[in-house]
């Protein structure tokens, strides 16, 4: 017997067939064939009918995930915003690479879109070139550089950076998985369609064709209960032999319900809950995530800055030292200063000039690190608004006029040397906005940690866990039960009835994962306990790191005018033949460091400002990147 087997359609389940009576020849024959032919084409259809494509299965699945992110993101947050994976093809990383005549390895390197498609690809128009909406827009050309505020960093980093995508990703793949569980417990419809050709040769040849169809609907309940329901068609034609053909006509159903092990809403959807849950876990993780990295762009940006400050002044000191050795070696040759302080003043050029080009490069260095931090390509030509340092800076310069202006109205009146000593601790008379009260930052912090909440929902799921590994310990008694109608007489007959019992015998694989989920539980409890400790010790810490720099800030700002006065008159003594060479250096290292040192402690007040805010949970970030501040005043007020 020669046999040969065509198949068409999605094979899901075992065809079912019932008997069939045979009709032969005239009428009766061609009815049946007709009847049985438009049954098995409804099926064909309705099997073609559930087919999409490649493009419609994505945009199916984009759908499905945008609609639950947004729903658990106004479960998680209390409020929705824009959500997409799909990122521009004109982000500026690309038109770096291109307006700049940057050079890049492969197609891969402009992105997706860019990429010739390979053998057997199943979208010819995917992924496609898709523009901006919003945003900054910058001019790239090839021979200048691009100017970046601190604000369009943030938005430029949501854009660009390859972290800031994974993590979004991971967000969608939640979702997508939170779809997949919720899958299991909708109708699930399935079909195959079979033409099988058959010859057998007994003599006498016979050749016919088979043809059946099956389509059926499968569904759990969240009871534990599945269902499963079928209709499969048959039509058997002979083509030799004197033709005839056979057709029947089958529908069943069956059940399977457990009543022990396994039963029970809170058992049978576990895996949906902890999906749910893993979703709001996912959102949590992404905004933690974006607080954390608007905050570290922050940083590595104002660093920069300060760097640039640090080059500038670096490179005012180098120029006055150079005017000071030409004004020395006029002086000795004319007899007026020893050649050692020509020496003295020509190695302290030297000093400058070194200091000056290591401030570059590790200006260039920071650079660097930042455009990398904001997915940049690292040899871009990019340059930061000096703008953003001075609007920060402008309280230390008027603070530096003012003491100025104070030390030269005041009278120079000292202690005597042996009045005691009396030392002024740190107050928070002149305290900055974010230094709260430490209670009010911790509960505001244990208010708004999202990564607390999660750690708070994990002891949950592990008690959770708990139940549903001691059920596991149970015995396991199921119903199954199962009936089909046939063509024969119509009547539905019920063709298996089972009640299974397997005794809790041998369980010593669910002993141990019971055991083990309690472990689980004990060391969820302890997390949540750890990151207590971890909060309260940040929140305490960053309270004492606002107070030392504001008054590092006040300190330096008293050195830059000391410093100030010490060149002055450094150089008047010069001039006056009462001060050497050595003493115009000294005079001028410790300007250079006081002015770069309140750079720095300006910085480090604003950056401790942003951590405390992140810290606290209370830095909001939307979906462009950028980040809205928090107001202590209110709470201030609420708790006065």
């Amino acid at each position: 017997m020669t046999r040969l087997e065509y198949v068409n359609g999605i094979t899901v389940r075992e065809s079912m067939v019932g008997e069939f009576a045979m009709v032969e020849g005239g009428k009766d024959t061609l009815s049946c064939t007709y009847r049985m032919a438009k049954v098995i084409g409804l099926l064909v259809l309705l099997t073609l009918m559930g087919c999409r494509s490649p493009s419609g299965h994505r945009a199916n699945a984009d759908k499905v995930a945008s609609d639950i992110i947004q729903q658990k993101q106004l479960e998680a947050l209390g409020e929705t915003e824009e959500f997409g994976i799909e990122r521009p093809s004109d982000i500026l990383r690309r038109r770096l690479l291109e307006g700049q005549n940057l050079r890049y390895s492969s197609e891969a390197s402009l992105g997706t879109d860019q990429l010739g498609p390979i053998a057997h690809w199943p979208e010819p128009n995917y992924p496609r070139a898709i523009s901006s909406d919003g945003g900054p827009d910058f001019v790239v050309e090839p021979n200048k550089p691009v100017k970046l505020s601190l604000i369009q960093a943030l938005e430029v980093g949501a854009r660009n950076s390859p972290d800031y995508q994974t993590q979004k990703e991971a967000v969608f793949r939640e979702a997508l998985a939170l779809d997949l569980e919720r899958n299991n417990f909708r109708n699930i419809f399935v079909g195959q369609v079979n033409s099988q050709l058959t010859t057998a040769d007994g003599g006498t040849t016979v050749t016919g064709v088979d043809n059946s169809a099956s389509v059926g609907v499968d569904r759990m309940l969240k009871s534990g209960a599945q269902l499963s329901t079928g209709l499969a068609v048959y039509l058997a034609n002979l083509w030799t032999a004197g033709g005839g053909s056979s057709g029947g006509l089958t529908a069943d159903a069956s059940i399977s319900v457990p009543f022990l092990r396994g039963s029970g809403r809170h058992i049978v959807t576990e895996p949906l809950t902890q999906a749910e849950r893993n979703v709001v876990y996912a959102i949590y993780g992404f905004e933690r995530f974006k607080r954390t990295f608007a905050v570290d762009i922050a940083g590595a940006y104002l660093d920069v800055l300060g760097q640039v400050d640090q080059v500038d002044n670096e490179e005012r000191n180098y120029r006055s030292r150079i005017v000071s050795a030409r004004y020395i070696r006029r002086l000795a040759d004319s007899g007026r200063r020893r050649e050692i302080e020509v020496d003295q003043a020509v190695q302290g050029e030297l000093g400058a000039r070194n200091r000056w080009i290591s401030a570059q490069q590790q200006y260039l260095r920071g650079l660097d690190t930042l455009k990398r931090l904001l997915g940049l390509p690292v040899d871009a030509r990019i340059e930061l608004d000096r703008s953003d340092l001075e609007l920060l800076r402008r309280p230390a310069e008027e603070l530096v006029e003012r003491l100025l202006q104070e030390d030269n109205r005041a009278t120079q009146e000292s202690a005597p040397a042996d009045a005691e000593v009396e030392l002024v601790p740190a107050s928070t008379e002149d305290a900055g906005r974010f230094e709260l009260d430490e209670p009010i930052a911790t509960r505001l912090a244990f208010d708004n940690r999202l990564d607390l909440q999660e750690a708070i929902g994990r002891v949950y799921d592990a008690q959770r866990q708990v139940v549903v590994r001691a059920d596991r310990l149970g015995a396991d008694l199921t119903l199954f039960a199962g009936g089909s109608v046939q063509t024969e007489d119509g009547q539905f007959r019920v063709n298996q009835a089972l009640l299974r019992l397997d005794l809790p015998l041998e369980r010593t694989r669910e002993r141990n994962e019971y055991r083990n989920s309690l472990i689980d539980l004990e060391q969820a409890t302890r997390s949540v306990q750890t990151l207590e400790d971890q909060i309260k010790l940040s929140i305490r810490n960053q309270l004492r790191a606002l107070l030392q720099s504001r008054e590092s800030l006040k300190i330096q700002a008293r050195s830059v005018v000391v410093a100030q006065k010490q060149v002055k008159s450094s150089n008047l003594f010069l001039e006056a033949g009462l001060a050497d060479m050595r003493d115009l250096r000294e005079a001028q290292d410790a300007l250079v460091a006081a002015e770069n040192s309140l750079t720095s402690a300006v910085i480090n007040y604003r950056i401790t400002e942003l951590d405390m805010q992140r810290d606290m949970g209370l830095l909001k970030v939307d979906e462009s990147g950028l980040w809205q501040e928090y107001s202590p005043e209110v709470t201030n007020h609420v708790e006065q």
